[in-house]
């Protein structure tokens, strides 16, 4: 139950603190005096939206608390315990502040149990607190998702969980979908890309070039291309180390140079040590000299001019320049490119085996979709009959008792939809049901939207009557109705006033009004009054006493607190508004 609520610095409110209690609570003021910015204010507290335009012009911020007696064991105290919220001792229970502060510069900050918190974790604290009922959500009613939402609400678990399973698989769904289409559409560029992997691929196994050819080729190339060159110059090199009797030349070589030195050397060595050295160092080059004669012998044999062989080479290089040139520098680059395309084209084959787990996985949940969407809507259409019942019930205690509403749960067609026996129907994130509240006035009359078929002040005691059967399961919970008997007078406003009353016996209920046929309904009555600077200060809301509500009833009746005729009446209000409250 909200005990207190205090505002700062909002709209008209300077400073004001409004003392609540159970029961009816009503609040009424002339015009402007600052009641809308009480529901504001309270709207601020349930975690509505921030309107920072509503911060009071010359101050720097707006402030709201609110102090509320919750069940010590309830799970609003739990959760506040949670977040690390601190509730104090109270007889009724456990005290709970919250608090919200808008500044000009358009920043919000929330407070639950002395500490911030953002406003959508107060929010949900208050969700099972805190009901604000205005005009504006009464308009929201109107819209066919809110009406769906209200009967999933009326319905409760028989479509709440249902409803939780079918989102989770519509979520998933689209995201297959989105997977499954963007797979689709490439499918062509993957094509096309798998194509030349494959054919570079095929190239390259067709050469089946080794690690390291390229280089290696080009060496033995460049050897068959300058083999007489090669052939020429180690005959030459050989033939001027060592003579050789068969070519005709009797010119001795530096091997036979080195041997008659040597000799030449050994004849005196033994006299002197230092010359036995050089002695022998000529002996090594000599056999050093020998030894290159040779090998320069055997690399002239071992040159082949092979024609063919040469042909042979050139084509390989050709081959292998080909390869380099479309997918590396060299052929080690060309053989990581084929380790690369191998593993690339095995991810373009699997992303046609993609598609095809993507479509049997779209399909499988296609058909859970469609399953849950059936059960969610029978669910809808059974609560359809008994909200229907419940409102008009409600409707009959509000001065209309032949009005019936009618909720109608529908499907439309769409060729793209979702499969649902032999229809396709359009689906969303809450399944595939239009939901319409229809109203007959009376019987014999066609059934037409609310919007449309009410008037003024069917339609207030319309929302009215739908507000109370959806809160039927909030009790205990703060009710505020801000002119919800707008458009009605006479026995419809005397119908809603004792509907209120009835529901403050399970729900604290603050209703702002200006219509005395509500206010003398109320367990406590606070009058609010604007200050001569037109602001509103703590002396600006009062707590009526007996004599106080007959005035204000005057002023609402007639505009004058004194008027004889309007204070007798106000007084037959009071007496009749007692007699019914004391009735069971």
């Amino acid at each position: 139950m909200l005990e207190e609520i205090r505002i700062r610095g909002l709209g008209v409110i300077d400073d004001a603190a409004l003392a609540l209690a159970a029961g009816l609570t009503v609040v009424s003021g002339e015009t402007g005096a600052g009641k809308t910015m009480i529901v504001q204010g309270l709207g601020l507290l349930a975690g509505g939206r921030a309107d920072y335009g509503l911060v009071r012009p010359g101050v720097e911020r707006a402030f709201v608390e609110g102090r509320l007696v919750i069940p010590v064991d309830s799970a609003v105290a739990k959760r506040v315990r949670d977040v690390g919220g601190d509730l104090d001792d109270d007889p009724g229970g456990a005290v709970l502040v919250v608090g919200r502060t808008l500044t000009s510069e358009g920043r919000s900050r929330a407070q639950v149990a002395g500490r911030s918190v953002p406003a959508s974790l107060l929010a949900e604290i208050a969700e099972d607190l805190i009901a604000v009922h205005g005009q504006s959500e009464a308009q929201r009613l109107l819209r066919p998702s809110t009406q769906r939402a209200a009967l999933d609400r009326f319905a409760g678990a028989a479509v709440a969980e249902p409803l939780a399973r079918y989102a989770v698989v519509y979520a998933e769904l689209n995201r297959t979908a989105r997977a499954l289409a963007e797979v689709t559409e490439r499918s062509r560029e993957r094509e096309q890309e798998a194509e030349l992997l494959r054919i570079g691929l095929a190239e390259v196994e067709r050469v089946e070039p080794a690690p390291g050819e390229d280089v290696a080729l080009a060496a033995e190339l460049t050897k068959l291309e300058h083999a007489e060159t090669l052939v020429r110059s180690a005959r030459t090199a050989h033939a001027a180390l060592l003579s050789d009797p068969a070519s005709g030349s009797d010119d001795p070589g530096a091997v036979d140079l080195v041997s008659v030195a040597r000799r030449v050397i050994a004849g005196d060595s033994d006299l002197d040590a230092d010359l036995a050295d050089l002695g022998a160092r000529l002996t090594e080059v000599g056999m050093l000299l020998a030894d290159v004669a040779a090998d320069l012998a055997s690399y002239a044999e071992s040159i082949d001019a092979d024609p063919e062989r040469l042909a042979d080479t050139q084509d390989r290089k050709a081959a292998l320049t080909g390869l380099t040139r479309a997918h590396g520098t060299d052929i080690d680059g060309v053989l990581a490119w084929a380790d690369q395309a191998g593993r690339r084209l095995l991810e373009l084959d699997g992303a046609g085996e993609s598609a095809e787990i993507l479509t049997a996985r779209r399909d499988e949940l296609t058909a859970e979709l469609a399953g849950l969407a059936v059960t969610v809507s029978e669910a809808r259409s059974a609560a359809a009959a008994r909200f229907g019942e419940s409102v008009a019930a409600e409707l009959a205690g509000l001065a209309m008792p032949r009005a019936r509403v009618e909720a109608v749960v529908a499907q439309r067609d769409d060729p793209a939809g979702l499969p649902v026996g032999d229809r396709r129907v359009a689906f969303g994130p809450a399944g595939v049901d239009d939901v319409e509240l229809r109203l007959i006035p009376h019987p014999g009359a066609p059934a037409r939207p609310v919007q449309k078929g009410a008037s003024g002040g069917e339609l207030s005691r319309v929302m009215l009557a739908i507000e109370v059967v959806l809160a039927a399961d909030d009790a205990g919970s703060t009710m505020v109705f801000d002119e919800v008997d707008a458009g009605v007078g006479g026995r419809a406003a005397v119908e809603i006033g004792r509907r209120l009353a009835r529901l403050a016996r399970t729900h604290q209920v603050i209703c702002i009004t200006h219509l005395p046929q509500v206010a003398a309904f109320a367990d406590r009555h606070l009058v609010v009054h604007k200050a001569d600077d037109g602001s509103v200060t703590r002396s600006g809301v009062i707590t009526l006493d007996d004599a106080g509500r007959v005035r204000e009833l005057s002023r609402m009746l007639a505009g004058q607190e004194e008027s004889t005729l309007a204070r007798g009446h106000a007084e037959e209000l009071l007496a009749a508004a007692a007699a019914d409250k004391a009735q069971p």
